[in-house]
């Protein structure tokens, strides 16, 4: 089965390795997030991208969730002594990546030639699909002033007060070729447990790729999300946050009412049992309650495998 995930930050990228221990990551494509991209120093970076490249490369640091395992800083270090920017740490090894990324960028090569090709270097099998050529920026209005999401999660560590978020160039974004030829490929589209205001979001407001996920959906193609909150709270980051400056619930009800109009079914977590049946009748949208927290790779697989499961279930309607 292809499989087609929409990812971003740190959740979805889990749930990936599950999909590459069950179906291998030849047969998994992934529209990134790049709303998170940032000029820094000079330098081009695309955490989104780079977490599932180094992902499928087997060079991910997992315990961290970002960056390199096993990485060092000594290029940081240096650049703080010339007093370049403290706050965003980038590993040495690291720090390669998005040195040739913006010396192809400034070269005239796209962010999904440059992002194919370095993929394509590090010998990952999957597609990497950024969702865009064009830099969009994900803007957080808050009490300290209008930040970029980086700003906001790593400068300030999500403490300023919310009032919402904004998302800077989507409106001159563009669909990739490339990423209308996965949605047109996929047999199964997941909506991975991301933030779905700032990192799915974005990606569904490409022009074009909101429709043609949902003409897929239509033709029968299973579109199955799964919820990043559990419990009225997400494991990580400001998802719950982001959804109450947006005027919707943090809870799992409030992430299917996001995808309402796109989804075929959610996974919920089993302590959400209660959001379920409410999901189910005031949406109309069908609802799995499983175990979606994933504690370890065993974890990672065996909700790979229920999602498939469910996808060949609901095929079969």
């Amino acid at each position: 089965m292809k499989v087609l995930a929409l990812s971003g930050g740190t959740g979805t990228p889990k749930l990936l390795k599950g999909f590459e221990g069950v179906i291998g990551q030849e047969n998994v494509s992934v529209i990134v997030n790049t709303s998170d991209n940032i000029w820094l120093n000079g330098l081009y970076i695309a955490p989104d991208i780079d977490s599932i490249i180094y992902l499928f490369s087997g060079l991910l640091d997992v315990e961290r969730g970002w960056g390199i395992k096993g990485d060092t800083f000594n290029s940081f270090e240096a650049l703080k002594t010339y007093g370049a920017q403290d706050w965003f740490h980038i590993g040495d090894r690291d720090l390669a990546t998005h040195l040739h990324r913006t010396y192809l960028l400034n070269s005239g090569y796209s962010l999904t030639s440059v992002t194919k090709y370095m993929a394509f270097k590090l010998g990952v099998k999957a597609s990497v699909l950024p969702m865009c050529n064009e830099h969009v920026e994900a803007r957080v209005l808050t009490d300290h002033g209008d930040l970029h999401i980086q700003e906001y999660l790593v400068k300030y560590r999500m403490k300023p007060k919310v009032y919402g978020i904004a998302f800077s160039g989507i409106g001159k974004a563009k669909a990739p070729q490339e990423v209308l030829k996965a949605i047109n490929e996929s047999e199964l589209v997941v909506i991975g447990p991301s933030n779905p205001i700032n990192s799915v979001g974005p990606i569904l407001m490409v022009p074009g790729v909101k429709e043609r996920i949902i003409e897929k959906r239509s033709s029968g193609v299973p579109v199955i999300a799964v919820s990043p909150i559990i419990g009225g709270r997400p494991l990580k980051g400001p998802a719950h946050i982001f959804l109450n400056a947006l005027g919707y619930e943090a809870s799992s009800f409030g992430v299917a009412e996001v995808y309402a109009d796109v989804a075929t079914a959610i996974l919920v977590d089993r302590v959400d049992e209660g959001e379920a049946s409410r999901i189910r009748s005031k949406l109309g949208l069908t609802t799995y309650v499983e175990d979606i927290v994933m504690r370890d790779l065993d974890s990672k697989v065996k909700l790979a495998r229920r999602i498939l499961d469910i996808a060949r279930e609901l095929g079969r309607h």
